[in-house]
């Protein structure tokens, strides 16, 4: 099936003369990203655009929403009045189904406990034109590069591994759901033109190295901040040989740099692609219009002139890595990891390796990583660890059950998951974490922060290739080489393991019996949505009050978190995604993982009131009850990981007026904004320091509030001494009226005559 088809020729039909306007407006050859981008401008520019610099208003082709994000995507979606949603959209129900004992009966248990929060998502996409994706049917990136991705295309999605779409040749942007609802309803989507990154691969891949490893070796080079603001570009012979679910895993953790998206031009790879998962046609398409998917040669020849930073890896030479723990940029090629774990005392004892996920769940990943399995039950090795895979997609499930892949694994004591996200965002009852004992997992997922896949904070998680894991999982060793090492296996013999092998894509062809997939009703005006008021998972939304008009004085500090504090940090996924629909019981999870500076602990802050130790949660609502607004201070990156606006909602619920950091997330300040927040940033880094435990303070300025006019802020401390300095925000015009507003939403609502 395909979907969507008629807006693809339409995408299709105006391109090249887009890009041949753009290249005009810039007098210079162009990359793929920014033909993609200047393709989707909604308007005409004058001049060609500054990267870094300049707002655009963008018109994405389609929005895609899980179900943890699209309850509240869809709730503001309703306050927005519209009939029906102006672009293609679809929703997954990929995140609530909690892996525990396999995926039968997890799947059955989800259905039953996430009943309400299905049927209110189901309705929702019948009653307003969304595909909807039932439990079970797969991951959402998956299903979208299965379905939905195609090459030039822009899509923006309430998840931050939106970015997966880049595989098949997107520029796809994970956002928050305020973002998605102007998308929606046929507003255009605003965002800071970005900075290109080019990442020239050459030689080819071979051995036991993947591409997840060109991934994790971009991690290692640029940091999870280091693509702030930038869309990654990978061009090169070396990218020409990946495959097109390859290029989508490498894509899929650019959001662990920080990175705005990645992309791949259109080659051999995706043609192939979208011809074995029934899109022909597109192939078609997209094979007439070759030059506009694929950066000009130029650039590709001389690229220091045309990307603002350019990185070279030599596939050839690439070497398979580990990265972590605690953090998805600690980079170590396998061959030095017990060098390192000895070094940093990291347990070696494997207790648990996981497979598949959205970033690693294609039939490529399955079938090389099952040729291990295969090989050590071959050679009369057992796996030493508990072994547990996730299949992507149900159709992906359904091909390698039937190509004997998944007999493969049981055979060497794996636990096949339901198709949904599962471990990866905490979705794991795990036996035993909550003795939170020191141990050790390696998993193909994208990201390794503490806690973040059962709860442990002691869990010392290592992010690698499927095939990489299954070995680890199998040796039980997390020094273990398998390039190098032997195991000894049933008999007593010293055996080496084969490296992996596997087929790009089935040779039967894809079969799948059920998708899973609910088409809206052709009509939804009379599809009633139901929300109860004593419901505790769903709640509708009542609009932010509006600026009044002063500026912030007498706030109180709520929080100086300390180091890394990302959005699980901010608000917990895990148990707590079951109220990911109802924004005054989640609040309660605010802040909660945040490290306080001042005692180094998490979820004990000073309550002013008191002066008593509380949890964060309380502490703010009995600030906002008392009429007093707080102040939230954090760290370099603050909010990176996960594009969940729930934290940046939550603070707003609970009162906090602003939020000043050293350096924000991208996709986290544009959800404060969203929510009518002030997003600020020390101009002097160091005046971090200054800020006390019990300080009083005044943010003024407001009411001059501009586009790059600094605002000022006054510490009142307790021995009656003073300290005041300049912060900076990135606002422009419009984001300003979002602000005295009370949020986006509400101006939508206002220009509609609805407020």
């Amino acid at each position: 099936m395909i979907f969507d088809l008629i807006m693809i020729k339409r995408v299709y039909s105006q391109m090249a003369e887009k890009i041949e306007t753009a290249r005009k407006l810039t007098g210079k050859p162009l990359t793929l990203a920014e033909k993609i981008l200047y393709a989707h401008s909604s308007e005409t520019p004058k001049s060609g655009y500054i990267r870094g610099k300049d707002y655009v208003n963008f018109n994405p082709d389609r929005v895609a929403m899980q179900d943890a994000t699209a309850q509240m995507a869809l709730l503001q979606f309703i306050q927005a009045g519209k009939e029906q949603v102006a672009v293609p959209s679809t929703v997954h129900c990929d995140h609530l189904i909690q892996a525990k004992v396999g995926a039968a009966a997890d799947l059955k248990t989800a259905n039953t406990t996430n009943k309400e929060v299905y049927d209110f998502l189901s309705s929702v996409s019948n009653k307003y034109g969304i595909g909807f994706w039932k439990p079970g049917a797969g991951i959402i990136h998956q299903v979208v590069l299965e379905n939905y991705a195609f090459p030039g295309g822009m899509m923006i999605g309430t998840d931050s591994h939106t970015v997966n779409a880049g595989g098949l040749g997107m520029v796809a942007i994970g956002v928050g759901g305020a973002d998605a609802v102007d998308v929606m309803v046929g507003m255009p989507w605003e965002l800071k033109f970005p900075k290109l990154i080019g990442v020239k691969l050459t030689g080819k891949l071979n051995g036991w190295t993947s591409p997840k490893d060109v991934i994790l070796k971009v991690a290692g080079i640029l940091t999870v901040k280091g693509g702030t603001g930038c869309i990654v570009e990978y061009f090169g012979e070396g990218a020409e040989s990946i495959s097109c679910t390859g290029k989508g895993t490498i894509c899929n953790m650019g959001a662990e740099i920080g990175a705005t998206t990645s992309t791949f031009g259109y080659d051999t790879s995706m043609e192939e692609y979208l011809k074995a998962t029934g899109r022909t046609k597109v192939a078609e398409l997209a094979n007439e219009i070759k030059a506009c998917l694929t950066g000009d040669e130029e650039v590709y020849k001389n690229p220091e002139k045309y990307f603002d930073q350019v990185i070279e890896i030599n596939l050839s030479e690439l070497e398979p890595h580990l990265n972590g723990p605690f953090s998805p940029d600690i980079a170590t090629p396998i061959g030095k990891m017990k060098e390192e774990a000895t070094r940093n005392g990291w347990p070696t004892k494997v207790e648990v390796g996981l497979i598949g996920s959205c970033t690693n769940s294609s039939y490529e990943d399955i079938s090389r990583a099952a040729s291990i399995a295969k090989d050590a039950a071959n050679k009369n090795l057992k796996a030493k660890s508990e072994f547990t895979i996730t299949p992507g997609s149900e159709q992906v499930r359904f091909t390698i059950e039937r190509d004997g892949y998944i007999e493969d694994f049981t055979r060497m004591g794996g636990k096949v998951f339901a198709n949904a996200c599962g471990p990866c965002i905490g979705q794991w009852a795990r036996l035993g974490a909550e003795k939170q004992e020191k141990n050790t997992i390696v998993h193909s997922f994208n990201r390794n922060f503490a806690k973040r896949a059962d709860g442990n904070p002691n869990t010392y998680a290592f992010v690698a290739s499927p095939e990489l894991v299954t070995a680890l999982a199998i040796a039980g060793d997390l020094s273990f080489n398998p390039i190098t090492d032997t195991l000894t296996n049933e008999e007593g013999e010293a055996v080496k393991l084969t490296p992996p092998s596997g087929d790009k894509l089935p040779a039967k062809g894809f079969e799948v019996g059920d998708p899973g997939y609910q088409a809206p009703a052709e009509d939804g005006s009379d599809v009633q949505v139901v929300v109860s008021p004593t419901s505790d998972r769903l709640q509708l939304l009542t609009p932010f009050e509006p600026w009044n008009g002063e500026d912030y004085k007498n706030m109180r500090l709520l929080i100086k978190a300390k180091g890394k504090c990302t959005t699980d940090h901010i608000s917990m996924a895990g148990p707590w995604l079951k109220y990911r629909g109802h924004l005054d019981n989640i609040s309660n999870n605010m802040l909660i993982g945040a490290v306080n500076y001042f005692n180094e602990k998490t979820n004990a802050i000073r309550n002013p009131l008191s002066g008593n130790y509380e949890e964060v949660p309380a502490v703010a609502r009995a600030c906002k009850k008392a009429g007093i607004g707080t102040l939230v201070v954090g760290d370099e990156n603050y909010g990176e990981g996960s594009s969940r606006e729930h934290a940046a909602m939550e603070p707003r619920n609970l009162g906090v007026k602003a939020v000043l950091v050293r350096s924000f997330a991208r996709i986290h300040e544009t959800n404060l904004k969203k929510q009518g927040m002030l997003a600020l940033t020390f101009v002097n880094k160091q005046d971090y320091d200054l800020i006390r435990e019990d300080d009083t303070i005044d943010l003024l300025g407001l009411k001059e509030l501009a586009p790059n006019k600094n605002l000022t802020l006054v510490l009142y401390h307790a021995d009656g001494t003073e300290d005041s300095f300049e912060v900076s925000h990135t606002y422009n015009e419009n984001q300003i009226e979002w602000f005295r507003a009370g949020s986006a939403l509400n101006l939508i609502r206002k220009q509609q005559g609805q407020a």
